[in-house]
C-alpha cells in the first residue's frame, strides 16, 4: 500500500506563551473544501524535512514567517490520520515577519479567540486537533 503522505500544519497564535488567539484560514481550492476553514499548512515534498516544508508553506500561503512552538502530538501514532491517505503533524506557531494575507490556497483568514473556534465550519480531519489543542491546557478559557 502506499505510504501515507504527510502534511505539516501550524496552529498560529498571538503569542506562544500566553496564547489567546488561533489562525484559522478558509479554502479556496479545490471545490469539495473550497468554504471549510482548517490550519494553514501542506504537503511536504519528498526528501524535505517536516518544519522546513511547515516554513515554506507558512511562507507560501500566508506570506508570513514564524517561530515554532511545541508540536500537538496524537496520543500513539507519529501523525494525525486524515482523508484520503493523509496523515497531519501540528505545531503551535507564531509570526515573526509578515501579516497573514488570504494568498493562493484561502480566501480569508481570521483571528478566532478559544469561544469562537466553533463558530467556523472546520475541516473535518481538523476537528480532533482542535480538541487537542483545547485540551493541551494551553490556551486560557
Amino acid at each position: 500500500e502506499m505510504p501515507a503522505q504527510l502534511v505539516v500544519a501550524a496552529a498560529i497564535v498571538d503569542d506562544l506563551d500566553a496564547p489567546t488567539q488561533l489562525l484559522a484560514a478558509r479554502r479556496s481550492a479545490p471545490s469539495k473544501y473550497a468554504g471549510l476553514w482548517e490550519f494553514p499548512g501542506g504537503k511536504v515534498e519528498p526528501g524535505e524535512e517536516p518544519l522546513a516544508a511547515l516554513h515554506r508553506e507558512l511562507d507560501e500561503e500566508l506570506e508570513v514567517s514564524i517561530r515554532v512552538g511545541p508540536e500537538i502530538a496524537h496520543a500513539t501514532q507519529q501523525a494525525w490520520p486524515a482523508a484520503d491517505g493523509i496523515e497531519i503533524r501540528l505545531w503551535l506557531a507564531e509570526v515573526t515577519a509578515g501579516r497573514p494575507t488570504a494568498g493562493v490556497a484561502h480566501d480569508e483568514v481570521r483571528w478566532l479567540a478559544k469561544g469562537e473556534w466553533a463558530q467556523v465550519a472546520w475541516l473535518t480531519p481538523d476537528l480532533p486537533l482542535l480538541d487537542a489543542l483545547a485540551e493541551s491546557g494551553r490556551f486560557a478559557d
